[in-house]
């Protein structure tokens, strides 16, 4: 196989095919045919036309280029460094080929870029990949046991053999089972309410979440300030072998069965909390308004968080877990009618707030994907941003809109969603029910 070495630089070559450069990124698929010969790179540049005059030596991974030369439908396969790009004959010309820079990590670095005919003749043209710092995304269960292997996600989690990937939870390093681009696999050390972090070779990050989140806590189940059930229904509140973090909230049982289109069943399915009492004016005293343990004045860049177990012996397969908050004037556990001490006027308890598409929610409907599911009788944390809270009971579009003031309730029914599923008999444990920031 035939090398050619093309050299960055060429800049006289450039200034007289810059103009033709910038015209020549067409698609013109109809028109394209493998060429003859040998290709010619002159430079590489951004493809945004206004950014056009700036010359690129360099690219993050994922990003789109512009190779500017000659001859270049000659051009068969292109590699950065030993890593294949995907060529689309609708982005290549004679003088230009439009591009992305290959998303997967080099073995070997080279720092060039290939260009491969189909008589495998090469060209080389120095051009570097830049990887980005690592991110993270999520943890599979922010509420894993101590000494237990839990799964951090993200990307880019490079593990460099002269600077070694490390896992660190709060000031701990963890222990490392296992990293792939997307995931790694750590032992969870002796720490709590404590962001998770992942430093390599190329930079760091630090989780937005907390390892065993303390934060916007509004129920743990054990020792909530405010009575975890506060509304018509007292579902079960337990604790068991399978337990997480002490008791638990129970919907379903083994002999309780759900309907194809999950029908309405707040008996079995359904938690409340619904603050107000009975003083007038109405004092809150024993049933505070979740509004006093979060703060939810950016509430479009923070999340509802959970600890979700679903046996693989009771699958979920219908409705959808429904999760309503509503202001104190569509919901409240006091009389209707009533006034509170901030002059507000109670709409008292009722079922009629979350019914239609006017009182905006979030919906969780995870087993829509495959048709049914469940957590591999582990625990997973559960998150929703309440930016998605923006559906109606059916699943449509909501017509309303929220605000800080409607996050003093909170209201879970397994019910409806628009998602007609397979009857069944889940069982599902809920437990850390939190407000948290999420950027």
């Amino acid at each position: 196989m035939k090398s050619i070495i093309t050299k960055t630089g060429l800049y006289a070559a450039a200034l007289m095919t810059l103009a033709l450069g910038f015209t020549a990124c067409e698609d013109e698929p109809d028109r394209f045919e493998l060429a003859d010969g040998t290709p010619t790179v002159y430079y590489v540049r951004p493809i945004n036309v206004e950014a056009a005059d700036s010359l690129l030596t360099s690219a993050y991974m994922g990003n789109s280029i512009c190779i500017v030369g000659d001859n270049l439908r000659s051009v068969y396969k292109l590699f950065f460094n030993d890593q294949q790009a995907v060529l689309n004959n609708s982005y290549m010309t004679d003088h230009t080929i439009l591009v992305d820079v290959p998303n997967e990590i080099p073995n070997e670095v080279s720092n060039l870029m290939y260009l491969i005919t189909k008589d495998r003749d090469t060209v080389k043209f120095d051009f570097n990949v830049l990887v980005p710092a690592p991110t993270i995304s999520s943890m599979s269960c922010e509420y894993a046991a101590v000494g237990s292997v839990a799964t951090l996600y993200g990307d880019y989690f490079v593990d460099d053999p002269n600077v070694p990937l490390k896992v660190f939870v709060g000031d701990t390093e963890a222990q490392i089972k296992n990293i792939t681009k997307g995931a790694i696999d750590f032992v969870v050390p002796d720490e709590k309410d404590v962001p998770v972090k992942v430093t390599n070779i190329y930079g760091e990050a630090t989780s937005v979440f907390h390892y065993k989140d303390a934060r916007g806590m509004l129920f743990n189940f054990d020792t909530d300030p405010h009575p975890a059930n506060h509304g018509w229904h007292a579902q079960v509140i337990e604790t068991d072998e399978t337990a997480i973090d002490g008791k638990f909230l129970r919907f379903g049982a083994a002999d309780v069965t759900m309907s194809e289109d999950g029908g309405w069943d707040d008996g079995h399915f359904s938690f409340e909390y619904w603050p107000g009492d009975w003083d007038d004016p109405v004092t809150y005293a024993d049933s505070p308004r979740l509004t006093d343990f979060a703060d939810f004045s950016d509430w479009q860049n923070m999340s509802l968080k959970f600890e979700l177990y679903i046996p693989s012996s009771n699958p979920w397969m219908a409705g959808s877990m429904q999760l309503i908050v509503g202001g104190v004037e569509k919901i409240s556990g006091g009389a209707a009618g009533a006034t509170d001490i901030y002059g507000k006027t109670l709409a008292g308890a009722n079922n009629t707030f979350f019914n239609g598409n006017d009182l905006p929610r979030g919906l969780y409907t995870p087993w829509a994907a495959t048709g049914s599911f469940d957590t591999g009788d582990q625990w997973i944390t559960v998150t929703v941003p309440y930016s998605n809270f923006i559906y109606g009971s059916d699943g449509t579009i909501s017509g309303g809109s929220l605000s800080a003031e409607d996050f003093t309730s909170l209201t879970i029914f397994v019910w409806s969603g628009g998602n007609k599923g397979t009857e069944c008999k889940p069982i599902m444990k809920i437990d850390n029910i939190r407000a948290v920031p999420n950027k």
